[in-house]
């Protein structure tokens, strides 16, 4: 996908707050998002795993989050994620790195 440009942090603010998967206790929180993009955010399943990295952006008119997550059982797993506001939802794919797996997930608020 194609990068438009970069979007405002207005553009991000629907992506604030605690996000959980529905097949389990994982959880997303993105507790602030800069104009550029690069998000502060926390991962949870359910004790801290580090982020080691987390974006937004903007791609037409969708909002797009990539997380990478580098601890302990999570060398490199990551997020592909694109916020539905229709559901007002995080919908993508989850790169589990020891077992080298995509796994279709959504998360909601």
């Amino acid at each position: 996908m194609a990068i438009t440009g970069i979007a405002s942090a207005d553009d991000f603010s629907s992506l604030m707050g605690r996000w959980q998967r529905t097949d389990g206790s994982y959880v997303i929180e993105i507790r602030s998002i800069a104009s550029d993009g690069k998000i502060e955010a926390g991962y949870f399943n359910p004790r801290p795993i580090h982020v080691e990295k987390a974006q937004a952006s903007k791609d037409k008119e969708h909002i797009k989050v990539e997380m990478t997550l580098r601890d302990v059982g999570y060398p490199g797993s990551a997020y592909t994620l694109v916020y539905a506001s229709e559901k007002d939802a995080l919908l993508g794919y989850y790169f589990h790195a020891v077992s080298r797996q995509f796994l279709t997930c959504f998360l909601f608020g």
